[in-house]
């Protein structure tokens, strides 16, 4: 006779499901984080060429009051690409960490600017397709390092993660650095400190990401036959939801209407993905079961992300290519044409005017009388 441990192999079998259920979710998250930027990333260029459509025809802009844009069908067809945006962008936090999928939304700035330079004839500089190659190789890094086993499944679970003390110290914290900026530094310092009404937007949102996952992971749930309605967690994390992103979409409109767009996507995008990495790393721990070579590929691909989204935005408005990279080093050469120590044409004609200009030191009046021709001036310099 031989005796078979039945139940080590249904638990191996079981570990081994799971495994390939959490890589399954991993891919799935990532293919919905990917449209999510897509489909973002699209909107804006379809909702523009609306508003271009509209102003070509003569219609009341957006801008003065105007909305003539509701009966454009360029602009519902971005509101609609927008929406399926949002919804894909939801729905990843359900099947990926949220470590993946927030720094992943950098990728919509890359397709709005991407596609914007041929559909909006916009042009796209050399330090724009720059940026746009280091938020690629940024997020690529990211999505190979970034952990595939998702950390909770359930409801319960989730609950028994924001009760930890960890997460309550930090929530807590948020909420008192966000009240303290809404109420006491925002009214002193809101309209002239670019990062007051960015930090506000951003500390909110940590949660805001916090609430979206634990409202996926219910609908997850819901699909799978789990009754969640009755559930008080999923109201609460919905509740929690509106909140934070009524408070985010107030403030960042605001830090939108004072300061320049070029440096507030950049910014927000830096500190909104900070507070969200910080909240997942102390909410969901996963960071815990990753190497430490995962660990540092996250964050180099995360800084370079922040690199390129840099580059794109605080340059869009330089006008530089190869062919005017090319041209300057060219000008640069002719203005130095030796590296053997011999003086230039121009370091000759320095020297002349300094030779020169010890002649005329002689004789004060006239020296003033020559600066004063050649720089157009009817009257002598000793007259000021």
């Amino acid at each position: 006779c031989q005796l078979v441990n039945v139940t080590d192999r249904i638990n191996t079998s079981s570990l081994t499901m799971a495994q390939d259920r959490g890589k399954y979710d991993f891919y799935i998250g990532l293919a919905l984080a990917v449209s999510s930027s897509i489909f973002i990333g699209g909107s804006f260029i379809l909702k523009k060429k609306g508003l271009l459509r509209l102003a070509r025809k003569g219609s009341t802009r957006a801008g003065q009051g105007g909305h003539a844009y509701l009966k454009e069908w360029l602009w519902w067809a971005g509101l609609l690409s927008m929406g399926a945006g949002e919804a894909a962008n939801f729905a990843a936090y359900a099947f990926a960490p949220a470590t993946l999928v927030t720094p992943l939304g950098a990728l919509s700035v890359l397709v709005s600017a991407v596609l914007s330079s041929y559909f909006l004839t916009e042009r796209l500089n050399l330090h724009g397709k720059l940026g746009c190659l280091l938020s690629i190789l940024g997020s690529t890094t990211m999505v190979i390092h970034a952990p595939k086993e998702e950390e909770i499944s359930s409801l319960e679970e989730m609950a028994a993660k924001l009760v930890d003390p960890g997460f309550l110290v930090f929530a807590t914290l948020v909420i008192i650095v966000a009240l303290i900026f809404i109420f006491v530094v925002g009214p002193r310092h809101g309209q002239t400190n670019i990062l007051v009404y960015i930090t506000i937007c951003s500390v909110i949102g940590a949660l805001s990401v916090s609430c979206v996952k634990g409202l996926g992971i219910a609908i997850k749930e819901a699909i799978a036959g789990t009754s969640v309605v009755k559930n008080p967690l999923a109201w609460i994390l919905l509740l929690g939801l509106v909140g934070c992103v009524s408070t985010q979409i107030n403030y960042l409109n605001k830090a939108l209407d004072i300061f320049n767009t070029s440096l507030v996507t950049p910014i927000y995008y830096v500190f909104f993905t900070t507070s969200v990495l910080t909240c997942s790393a102390i909410l969901f721990k996963e960071w815990e079961h990753m190497g430490a070579d995962d660990v540092i590929g996250t964050l180099s691909g995360f800084l370079t992300i922040i690199v390129g989204i840099f580059l794109l935005h605080a340059f869009k408005d330089v006008s530089v290519s190869l062919a005017t990279l090319a041209v300057s080093m060219r000008k640069e050469e002719r203005a130095f044409p030796t590296a053997n120590g011999i003086a230039s044409h121009t370091a000759y004609e320095l020297l002349d005017e300094k030779s020169a200009g010890d002649l005329e030191e002689r004789d004060t009046a006239s020296h003033f009388d020559s600066v004063s021709r050649r720089n157009g001036t009817m009257t002598s310099l000793l007259d000021h």
